[in-house]
């Protein structure tokens, strides 16, 4: 398995080149990802746990294990953590449900098209 705190830190150390490398690109970035707590509806917790269940549909590993730290640091029990997952899982087998209505729509499309 991946060592996560290492791979974090790591990330960070490529992130901070890039910060270098290109200044703007970090900048806008950075206020997207805060952009949303400053509207205080939601508290870090539960933006995180919901940051992880993105981050599993999404596949960003880099993601995991910012926001796997940051959740734990905001209290997130492992319980929790297994529900926002949950959510990510049934969300991905849902879109990919959505997905495949979508193909058998393309088939009868390209059917009716006669090609």
């Amino acid at each position: 398995m991946l060592n996560w705190p290492d791979y974090r830190k790591e990330l960070l150390g490529r992130i901070g080149e890039m910060a270098k490398l290109s200044p703007d690109t970090v900048a806008g970035y950075q206020t997207l990802s805060n952009a949303n707590s400053k509207n205080g509806h939601l508290d870090a917790k539960t933006r995180e746990l919901i940051s992880l269940a993105v981050a599993v549909t999404t596949r960003c590993d880099g993601c995991i294990t910012v926001h796997t730290a940051a959740a734990l640091k905001h209290g997130a029990s492992h319980d929790e953590i297994a529900e926002a997952l949950g959510v990510a899982v049934a969300l991905n087998a849902g879109a990919a449900l959505v997905y495949s209505a979508r193909v058998l729509d393309a088939v009868h499309g390209y059917e009716a098209d006669g090609k």
